[in-house]
């Protein structure tokens, strides 16, 4: 028997038997479509996450203010204390002292009620100099951002997230008017760009704030004593390769400015986005792991399946491969064509498989927050997969049937 003739023999004996055949493609089916999604749902969060944190700035450090301790000895956490000043900021911008550090932002923030005609609004007011934009990658929709003699000249002027804009003018061009903040009126000067909001705390408010100048916060919003400390300080790298050494070049210009000579006690904590990167992606590296343990067990029920279907089959037509071997079929061609079986079933349910896999990609997004990634190489991956576990699952019937002697199959009832 040749290979074509196999071939439609095995054809012929999967037709002959639609819905058995039917309900062992589906059982493949749904296990392959279930570790496509469960997959792409944990490539889409991983790349979700990636866009989420390099929207914050890219190749950024943030440097944060250390604990205090108060005097009954409760202490704060990390960032409560005003360790970091305006001077550390502008000596880490230095060249000669950090030559890998490629633009420094100083930032103050707190949390203020904004006043727009009748309409109010609480958000986060960030006091800033100009390199913040360049800091945080940001762009412009309309108008300016605050510029060096907005900073020197303590000017009452502020610059709007795309949301925050939308809740105080509603639509309205915000560009040119007022806005009070904490009874001070601002002059508006630009709205910033769009860079999308998630439930993390992390980049929920990249849209959601306004942006004031660092003296202008200091002296007329904010107040209190410490007018020249700073809540962080943001810090660029020159290039992605050489974070770290603007990380080591940081950590030792500020630990020579606070007079620390152990690290250990150092008053303030640097993190890179990259390390917060790293650790939430692994969480999503973990979890799709998970997932697609779950959905490689509907495989193997399904690969069960099969081989369920295919000792049924030998069963039934013990008498026909007996008389297939008295006409000169070799054990090697009944062998191959319950594996030419076993293998359509598993083809037909991966195809349809990766099918149901990319309609629900394209439809379940519209019903959670989350996006899954389907990646072509994965979907053949896994029409292969479905295949594969047809030939494995089909062996041992298969085999079952070539060992089957002549005159005991043709004599079987």
């Amino acid at each position: 028997m040749n290979v074509l003739e196999t071939l439609r023999t095995g054809l012929e004996a999967v037709i002959s038997h639609r819905l058995r055949s039917s309900l062992t493609v589906l059982g493949i089916m749904i296990g392959i479509s279930a570790v496509i999604l469960t997959v792409g749902l944990g490539e889409g969060a991983q790349k979700q996450v990636g866009s989420e944190i390099s929207a914050l700035g890219s190749n950024l450090l943030t440097v944060s203010p250390g604990s205090t301790t108060s005097s009954s000895g409760i202490r704060g956490g990390f960032g409560s204390a005003s360790t970091l000043t305006v001077s550390d900021a502008t000596a880490l911008a230095s060249k000669t002292v950090a030559p890998d550090i490629g633009a420094v932002a100083p930032t103050t923030s707190q949390s203020e009620s904004l006043v727009a005609g009748t309409t109010n609004w609480t958000t986060t007011v960030v006091g800033t100099d100009p390199s913040w934009q360049t800091v945080r990658g940001r762009t412009m929709t309309e108008g300016r951002f605050i510029a060096g003699h907005d900073v020197s000249a303590r000017t009452d002027v502020v610059v709007l997230g795309s949301t925050t804009a939308e809740e105080l003018f509603s639509g309205r061009d915000p560009v040119g008017q007022s806005v009070t903040i904490s009874g001070v009126p601002m002059t508006v000067i630009g709205v910033l760009n769009t860079v999308g909001s998630s439930g993390s705390s992390t980049t929920s408010s990249q849209d959601d704030q306004a942006i004031v100048p660092m003296t202008t916060a200091a002296t007329q919003l904010f107040g209190g004593t410490g007018r020249n400390s700073v809540s962080s300080i943001l810090i660029q790298a020159t290039t992605s390769s050489t974070l770290s050494a603007a990380y080591q070049e940081a950590n030792a210009e500020l630990l020579s400015l606070h007079a620390i000579t152990n690290s250990s006690n150092a008053d303030f904590t640097i993190q890179s986005q990259q390390s917060l990167l790293s650790t939430a992606t692994s969480v999503d590296k973990t979890l799709t792991v998970l997932l697609g343990g779950v959905a490689g067990i509907s495989l193997l029920v399904g690969g069960i399946g099969v081989m369920n279907i295919m000792l049924v089959s030998v069963t039934e037509r013990i008498r026909e491969i007996g008389l297939r071997k008295a006409l000169g079929a070799t054990p090697r061609a009944i062998r191959r064509q319950f594996l030419v079986e076993a293998s359509v079933l598993g083809m037909v349910g991966g195809i349809l498989g990766a099918g149901l896999g990319l309609l629900g990609a394209v439809i379940i997004p519209h019903f959670i927050s989350d996006q899954i990634a389907i990646s072509p190489v994965a979907t053949i991956g896994a029409i292969v997969v479905a295949i594969g576990i047809g030939v494995a699952f089909g062996v041992y019937p298969a085999s079952r049937a070539a060992r089957l002697a002549p005159i005991d199959a043709l004599r079987s009832e």
